[in-house]
Parts: C-alpha cells; structure tokens; sequence
C-alpha cells in the first residue's frame, strides 16, 4: 500500500457458535492472517457502544456479517450513519454504530456492510457449511486484493450502492 493509505477498520462479526453466522469472524480471522499494512481486523460477537471508538480512528471501515437474503457468495453496500443506540447497548445496526462515531467522535469515515451468503444457522453448532465455506472463498478472493492495495476500491459509488458478487 502506499504511504497515503487509508487506515482501515475490518470488523467480522458474528457467533461461530452458530453455524454460518460465524463468517465475519472467518473473515476477519483470515484477513488478520494475512498480516495487512494499515488495515486493524476485530472478530466480536455483536457490535457495541464502544466500537465507535474505534471506528472513529479510521479512515475507512469495513463490517463483515453473515447474510441470509443476499446472492451467493456475497454483496457489499456502501452504508451510511443512521438512526442512534435502542434502549440496550448490548448491540447496535452498523448504521447506529456509525452514527454514535459521528455523534460522540465527530468522525464519519466511509463504511461498506460486506454480506456473505449462509445457510446454516443451528444454534450450538460449529463450522460453516460448505455453501457457506465457498461464499467464504470467494470474498476473500476478492476482499484481501482490495485491502491490499485499492482500500478506497471497497466503496461502491452512493448512486449504485451496492455490488454483487
């Protein structure tokens, strides 16, 4: 990447737990693997109050959940602040997340919400299936060359707001 390079936040979140609903976490781990310049990857369960912390440090933010709608293997959508924390902090949509970060932390950085298809949710089962581990394959194919080196690749124009896999 070169030096102007966007410091950028990838957040895999999900419980492995679950079956398919643990692929942010696959991708957050596989992407944390790879040991990226100037990308910070985190793997919780739910996203918190305190994730707007931590996204208002970056430049860019990437969030990473399982999809249950979305065409195979994944679809990624440019998302914008919205909306404020429900009555529990316990978890927050990614536009509340971004609107606390633009609230408290006068930071509003760019954000794509990446869906990757799964199928199998079964609580108190681990592993992915094996639909969900080709839609894994297949976004991180195309996520860590855009990490790597085109980071402001990963937005797609407001107009269209989404890209398909």
């Amino acid at each position: 990447m070169m030096d102007d390079a966007p410091r950028v936040l990838l957040i895999g979140y999900g419980n492995p737990a679950r079956g398919d609903d643990g692929l942010g976490p696959a991708v957050a781990e596989a992407i944390a693997s790879r040991g990226l310049h100037g990308v910070t990857v985190e793997w919780p369960f739910h996203l918190q109050v305190e994730d707007a912390a931590t996204i208002a440090a970056h430049d860019l933010v990437v969030l990473v959940d399982a999809d249950t709608e979305c065409e195979a293997p994944y679809a990624v959508r440019r998302i914008e602040p919205a909306g404020g924390p429900s009555w529990t902090t316990h978890t927050l949509a990614p536009p509340a997340v971004l609107a606390l970060a633009r609230d408290v932390f006068g930071a509003t950085p760019p954000a794509v919400l990446i869906g990757v298809r799964g199928y199998e949710f079964e609580a108190f089962h681990e592993g992915l299936s094996t639909g969900a581990r080709d839609n894994l394959a297949a976004t991180l194919d195309w996520l860590e060359p855009r990490l790597r080196e085109h980071a402001r690749d990963l937005l797609p124009p407001l107009a269209t707001a989404s890209i398909e896999g």
